[in-house]
């Protein structure tokens, strides 16, 4: 998580570098129609844009809806530790905590040669600083700091060191800090550069620089790609850690049953999960991160990718369920007061392993700190990690910080300019390129039932009997829609989820659909927001000149009517905003977004269908053409489809270095089963598939 708001400079686009920056008057490069939808978006009554603001009747919908989810979740992981009882339950649960974690982050890559190698060493006063690369995996290199102790004579304690986010990674001041300060009390600390931080930029210029944004951005990018391979940056991530340990484990200077981890922000994160993942540490201390995540649903805050596991909630698990795989290894977790990372989270995780580590007879190995002052790895939580560890290993009794010496960020390169890229180190996305090739090879072609059964299995959609309950809502007059008259019904899809419909006709109606209207219709899925496009979108204006078809628009969840005012104000687009927020969240719960799209369409064609709109033409555009193309394959109601702006497939996006699709149209694990080409293949054989202008990983840049 970044340790500051993201700035508009570095945000990458989501398609066709569209929506840079919400609440411009003209964005560069986009059409009409999403120029309109961004004016829209911004405009406030009694501003200068004289358009009427975009109708938004339900702006925390889904803010609720995934409260009330995260919650849920959480009641389950509370009731497991409620029913604990004794040592053998709390021994049991232990081992659960770690299958489950296991199961969430994937299997260990094959453990490869390190192939490490000293670059550089220089002599302090009490210690030398080795500057080191190793491989974490084949061609995919690390760069790491080791801080040595001199006079050592007998094998001490060491400590792997994991960084937040920083430009520079493992040069930032307070990471520097607290592997001197390790090193000075007579520990050995490997602390290394994390993916996109530091030395190990993987979207690198020619000038060496990110391309995209150091840190968040590199996180955001790398990591929402790897889902539609099956991969996850939570591993990629962890996996640098645990492969550090293997490194600091073959130095004959450092004692193995002896050996800890810590980090602050995402490197508290790292420190985390390494505690899931990695059996070997005998001591941690998280800072700035624990908490729950029902705190941070609540409190509407953004992680990065790897800090979003997929399947986590939806295996009912916790951040300190985490520390919990280590029990009864001392932990120590490090809060702030004034931090973003709500601190009554953190006592909550404390009071959870607290009661854990009692039924294990060692209550004394867990404890929680919490600092008076802001988000960081400041003095006082560097002396709380000093205190705990010294209280773990005995190899010193001062706790206080020593005199330190910050080093010049060159001091600590272990590449000659300040980049593994210069050294030819394999990026992140050649790998996930990689994969997706592989996948493609080993997948079978589908169709009919076999496609609809991998669909329905991907995207997790659910099968609800019955008709939808729908509202009525007051009519909007002066919309400059292609007909006279648009009613809105919202249709409840599921309970908390309204997918907001509008019957676009010459018919001034104000109540529910003529059920005289005959069978044909058209149901139009949006790109963004059906108020925007039926004022500008071509496919909207012919379609109204069917006189044999009632016009219908939907604004599934999310979007539209529904697109969530939450997180960082007019944040939607951005890649780290409030759509991204949600999306994360839905892989969390093993719940893809999309899917969830997808069941809104499929229970507003229920709705169509019982009101006697049997012969439906279904439209999608953009974003919208992807629940349109799933939700066709299952609806029998739907006899024709039409895709404008449909993405050509996800292995376009999986297979190229910059994409401009968002997390909320990719699903998890879809390259291991099908591809998009299969869906519209089918379409074409059974519903007659009319494509449009489809757009690549590039969006209309394609």
């Amino acid at each position: 998580m970044p340790a500051s708001k993201p700035s508009t400079d570095d945000t990458f686009s989501l398609s066709r570098r569209n929506f840079l920056q919400t609440g411009c008057v003209t964005v560069t490069g986009l059409s009409l129609l999403e120029n309109l939808v961004i004016q829209e978006l911004a405009a406030a009554p009694g501003s200068a844009d004289q358009s009427p603001p975009a109708l938004n009747r339900f702006p925390r919908m889904v803010q609720e809806y995934f409260v009330d989810r995260v919650r849920e979740q959480e009641a389950k992981t509370i009731a497991r530790l409620d029913a604990l009882k004794t040592k053998a339950d709390a021994e049991a649960y232990v081992e659960s905590v770690q299958k489950r974690i296991r199961e969430a982050f994937g299997p260990e890559p094959e453990r490869t040669p390190l192939n490490a190698k000293v670059t550089k060493t220089t002599d302090r006063d009490t210690y030398t600083i080795e500057n080191i690369i190793f491989e974490s995996r084949p061609g995919f290199l690390v760069t790491a700091n080791l801080y040595i102790p001199k006079g050592i004579t007998k094998p001490v304690p060491g400590v792997v060191g994991t960084c937040g986010h920083s430009h520079n990674g493992k040069a930032e001041t307070a990471y520097q800090s607290f592997s001197q300060g390790l090193a000075r009390k007579g520990y050995v600390v490997l602390i290394y550069d994390p993916i996109g931080q530091g030395e190990r930029i993987q979207y690198s210029g020619d000038d060496l620089k990110s391309t995209i944004g150091v840190g968040v951005r590199e996180h955001l990018h790398g990591g929402n790609q790897q889902f539609l391979v099956g991969e996850n940056l939570s591993m990629w991530r962890a996996w640098d850690g645990v492969r550090a340990l293997d490194y600091l484990l073959t130095r004959k200077e450092v004692d193995p049953k002896q050996v800890g981890v810590t980090g602050n922000s995402g490197g508290g994160t790292m420190t985390t999960w390494l505690c899931g993942v990695e059996p070997r540490w005998t001591m941690a201390a998280p800072s700035c991160f624990v908490t729950t995540f029902r705190r941070n649903m609540e409190n509407e805050l953004p992680a990065d990718t790897e800090q979003c596991p997929p399947k986590v909630l939806a295996l009912e698990l916790d951040h300190a369920d985490f520390l919990a795989a280590q029990a009864p290894n001392p932990v120590r977790i490090l809060s702030k007061e004034r931090d973003y990372f709500d601190v009554r989270g953190a006592r909550e995780a404390y009071l959870r392993l607290k009661r854990l580590y009692k039924l294990l007879g060692h209550e004394d190995n867990v404890s929680h700190f919490v600092g008076p002052t802001y988000h960081g790895y400041s003095q006082e939580n560097r002396e709380a990690m000093y205190e705990w560890f010294n209280k773990a290993t005995g190899i010193s009794d001062e706790d206080k910080e020593p005199k330190l010496t910050i080093e010049k960020d060159e001091t600590l390169w272990c590449t000659p300019k300040g980049s593994v890229a210069d050294l030819g180190s394999k990026p992140i996305h050649e790998f996930t390129a990689e994969r997706s090739r592989e996948l493609a090879k080993q997948r079978k072609t589908k169709s009919g039932a076999a496609l609809q059964s991998a669909v329905a299995e991907t995207l997790r959609l659910k099968h609800v009997e019955g008709t939808p309950d729908y509202r009525i809502l007051r009519n909007r007059g002066g919309k400059g829609y292609p007909a006279k008259y648009a009613i809105t019904y919202a249709v409840e899809t599921e309970p908390g989820i309204q997918a907001v419909v509008y019957r676009v006709s010459d018919e001034r109606l104000y109540s529910r659909p003529p059920q005289n209207a005959g069978k044909k219709a058209t149901l139009y899925l949006s790109h963004v927001s059906a108020d925007a496009e039926l004022k500008e979108e071509p496919l909207l204006k012919t379609a109204i000149q069917d006189k044999e078809r009632v016009l219908y628009t939907c604004d599934v969840r999310g979007i539209g009517e529904s697109l969530p005012d939450t997180t960082n104000p007019n944040s939607f687009f951005t890649p780290y905003g409030s759509d991204y927020f949600y999306a994360a969240h839905s892989v969390m719960l093993d719940d893809p977004y999309l899917g969830q799209k997808t069941f809104d369409a499929l229970r507003v064609l229920d709705w169509l269908a019982a009101n006697g709109h049997t012969d439906v033409h279904l439209i999608g555009r953009g974003w919208g053409a992807l629940p349109a193309t799933f939700a066709a394959l299952f609806s029998p109601h739907v006899k024709q489809v039409t895709l404008k702006n449909a993405l050509t497939s996800f292995s376009d996006v999986a297979e190229t270095e910059h994409y401009h699709w968002p997390l909320s149209t990719l699903v998890p694990n879809v390259l291991t089963s099908f591809d998009l080409p299969e869906c519209y293949a089918d379409l074409k054989r059974s519903k007659g598939l009319t494509q449009i202008a489809p757009w690549g990983a590039k969006g209309a840049d394609s």
